[in-house]
């Protein structure tokens, strides 16, 4: 029985590159679906070939989209399309105008395309929660700096749309707004006018996790089966600070030759990899470094990973939550983390990981001794393995996690219903 139509709306949404966002709305409209709803994703082609999909069961509908600046260049839409792009889609709009039986619409991007959820979810009387996925009261000065790269020095001819969309207002209107790191929601709180925040941290697929066979993805990738691997899977990207990690690799190699390190994820930042490049070959790092950009998120090799690493590493310059995390534990690696962002109120140092300060001048330092410790402790492995498995397992699979998603929408569909109104 459909229970009424869940429409979730991202800047972007394709297989082949793949982040923790994408996981997260996927995941849930599973679940959503498993409990009678009609869950669907509506965005753009940023960088689709398909109008129409599936994924995972999960339909998925792209619309026409535009970069509202004058003097792109392809490659600054193609940047764009990749990260952080302020995209206009008429027909998307019009799409969501037309949709029927909708229970509520769930954007997970702001600025103009969230601006087409508020004023869609306004016209049709439906509510609307917004979810921050990457970080709006809680991003470093360098990375807004990296995401404006694009446009810096364009005049921008869309902002009349931005404000009939209602795009500055689409989190102060909004029936609910989602954190997915605590000190996101705190800040949201402070910063915003109303009390509709909540914390809700991302989930993780256990039993998909729990087991993965490691000997085989060393072989694939040409691993001896002696290294000490390290892993990192995340987007090529600044954000990711991937080149700090590459520096405390070159120390800590230097004292442990059998050491390797792979980089996994989609390439964002094309200038950033070259970047990344430039320096395992000034380092002669290029027989024990590689950079693996095509590992599909329903790649068993994905998992395989996890469970070949002897250790995982995220090194982000901030993140709001960090759901690669939840995968290595479920796979029973030891992590060490950066402590920024949602990472602060996800592990516990010592504990359930190791922690390194991104920011401090010493940050490569830092996290090449950690690995030495890693290194030489295999029960330090072990048990903040098995105690960050016992902490993903706890709290936070996904059936778990889409529970408290429902409490949401329940309290946003009593705000809506008590505020409705004729007009956007």
């Amino acid at each position: 029985m459909n229970k009424g139509t869940i429409i979730h709306v991202p800047r972007r949404f394709v297989a082949h590159e793949w982040g923790g966002t994408e996981t997260v709305i996927l995941e849930i409209s599973k679940q959503q679906k498993l409990a009678g709803y009609n869950p669907r994703i509506v965005t753009s082609m940023a960088l689709a070939e398909n109008r129409n999909d599936e994924i995972s069961g999960i339909p998925v509908e792209r619309h026409p989209h535009l970069y509202p600046f004058l003097g792109l260049s392809p490659e600054q839409r193609a940047a764009m399309d990749k990260k952080g792009g302020n995209l206009l889609s008429l027909p998307l709009f019009a799409a969501l105008l037309r949709e029927k039986n909708v229970r509520i619409f769930h954007a997970h991007a702001l600025k103009r395309l969230g601006g087409t959820v508020r004023t869609a979810a306004k016209i049709l009387r439906k509510p609307y929660v917004v979810s921050l996925h990457g970080g709006i009261f809680d991003v470093p000065a360098a990375e807004l700096d990296d995401l404006t790269k694009p446009i810096r020095g364009k005049f921008e001819w869309g902002k009349p749309f931005g404000a009939l969309l209602g795009a500055r207002r689409v989190l102060e209107d909004a029936d609910h707004v989602i954190c997915v790191g605590r000190s996101e929601a705190e800040k949201a709180r402070a910063e915003l006018s109303h009390d509709r925040v909540s914390y809700l941290p991302n989930g993780v697929d256990s039993q998909r996790f729990a087991t993965g066979d490691p000997a085989a993805f060393r072989a694939r990738f040409h691993i001896p089966e002696n290294a000490f691997l390290i892993v990192n899977i995340g987007r090529i990207d600044s954000q990711k600070n991937q080149l700090c990690l590459l520096e405390a690799f070159a120390a800590f190699r230097a004292a442990t030759p059998d050491a390797r390190l792979l980089l996994i994820g989609p390439v964002t930042q094309p200038a950033y990899e070259k970047k990344l490049t430039a320096f395992i070959a000034e380092h002669n790092l290029a027989d024990s470094v590689r950079i693996i950009p095509g590992l599909g998120n329903d790649s068993g090799s994905l998992v395989d990973a996890y469970h070949a690493a002897d250790a995982f590493v995220l090194a982000s310059r901030h993140e709001p939550f960090g759901i690669v995390v939840l995968e290595a534990w479920c796979a029973a690696r030891p992590v060490i983390a950066s402590r920024v962002g949602g990472l602060q109120s996800l592990v516990t140092d010592d504990q359930t990981g190791l922690f390194f300060d991104p920011e401090a001048p010493d940050a490569p330092a830092q996290l090449s001794s950690l690995l030495t410790r890693l290194h030489a402790d295999p029960a330090l492995r072990t048990r903040l393995g098995q105690a960050g498995k016992q902490e993903a397992l706890a709290n936070y699979d996904w059936s778990r996690i889409t529970g408290k998603l429902e409490s949401i929408y329940q309290l946003a569909e009593s705000h809506a219903g008590a505020t409705a109104a004729p007009n956007a």
